[in-house]
Parts: structure tokens; sequence; C-alpha cells
């Protein structure tokens, strides 16, 4: 009678654990990472509500220079200027002109900043603003980590905002753009 498991038998078992560890870690590990910066991406929207109202106070002043006011509001919280850096769409394809920008600003919280204003406002937005939750530290994907807001002379609106959640749900996914992630992590605080 056998009494207990042989020196081969709990090999196979335990390469058997490792394996299942080694498939099934990197997917919790990833799940855990996007929830972080999508949380990092919703504390900061009231940041941002408050930047906004900063620059408008600032419409008093003849002249008015939204790029002017926006560096003036942020001079507090900008540590340094930081080198471009590739940034991808989430279906791994790189942005369109668009979507590029070329000074990029590292807050004293690691983000990296970019706005670019538009030469003629298409549909009254003023520009664009990139905002890296984690800096230049990777994945560098919009939707993972990088997220935006349309600028407007009133406000600023996180990409996609008037889209369906369908829609939005749709492009922030691994076949989109992940643009729109930074709307619908807002609204549903999902990231799946």
């Amino acid at each position: 009678m056998k009494k207990g498991f042989t020196i081969v038998e709990v090999s196979i078992l335990f390469v058997i654990f490792l394996i299942v560890a080694f498939l099934v870690a990197p997917l919790s590990l990833d799940e855990t990472m996007q929830a972080k910066n999508a949380s990092k991406w919703r504390k900061v929207q009231g940041d941002f509500l408050n930047i906004h109202h900063a620059i408008n106070t600032q419409k008093d002043a003849n002249d008015f220079d939204f790029a002017s006011a926006f560096d003036t509001v942020m001079a507090s919280e900008i540590k340094s200027d930081t080198e471009p850096y590739k940034i991808t769409y989430m279906n791994g394809t790189f942005p369109s002109a668009e979507y590029r920008f070329t000074r990029y600003k590292q807050t004293y919280s690691n983000a990296i900043v970019a706005y670019r204003l538009y030469e003629s406002s298409p549909a009254g937005a003023l520009g664009i603003l990139m905002y890296d939750v984690n800096g230049s530290m990777g994945p560098n994907v919009w939707g993972r980590d990088v997220f935006g807001y349309n600028i407007y002379s009133d406000r600023f609106e996180p990409f996609c905002k008037n889209e369906t959640f369908a829609k939005q749900r749709q492009d922030c996914s691994k076949s989109g753009t992940g643009l729109c992630c930074s709307s619908s992590y807002l609204m549903s605080g999902n990231f799946n």
C-alpha cells in the first residue's frame, strides 16, 4: 500500500501550478494597473475644473491668450519641460496628427500635460489637452494611462463626452483608439 506522493508527482504538480500562475498573473496585474490609472484620471477632474475657472478669471485682461493663461495657472504645478515620447492608440497604431503634441510638461506628481491650440476653431473648440496620469512611464497608450480634453472657452470636456456610451465602450477597446476612455471611465468607472 502506497503512502504519500513520490518526488516526481510533487514536481509535476508544482510545475502545473507555476504554469497556471504565469498565465493568470499578467492579466491580473494589467487589470490592477488599468484600475489605478483610471482612478488617477477620475481624481484629477476637480483639479481641471479649478484650472479652467482660474483661466477664465484672467479673461478680463485685454488681449486674452489661452496659452499664456494656462501656463500661468499651471506654473505652480509644473516641475519641468520634458522630452516628447511615443504614445499609441489602444489598437497599436500611432495617433493622427491631431492627437500628437510637441511641448510636454511634467507635473510634481510626475504626470505629463500637453496641449495644442487650433489655428481655426472647429465646432467652437480652442484645442485639445493630453494628460498622461503616470508620466512617460509606460504603457503610454490612449485610454490606458493617457486621457484628454477638448478645450472650450468655458470648459474642459473629456473626449467623446457627447457620444453614446455604447460608442465610447467600443472605442475604449483593443480594436479602438482609446480616446473615448477619457469620458467612459468618468461615466462608468468601469475599465474592462
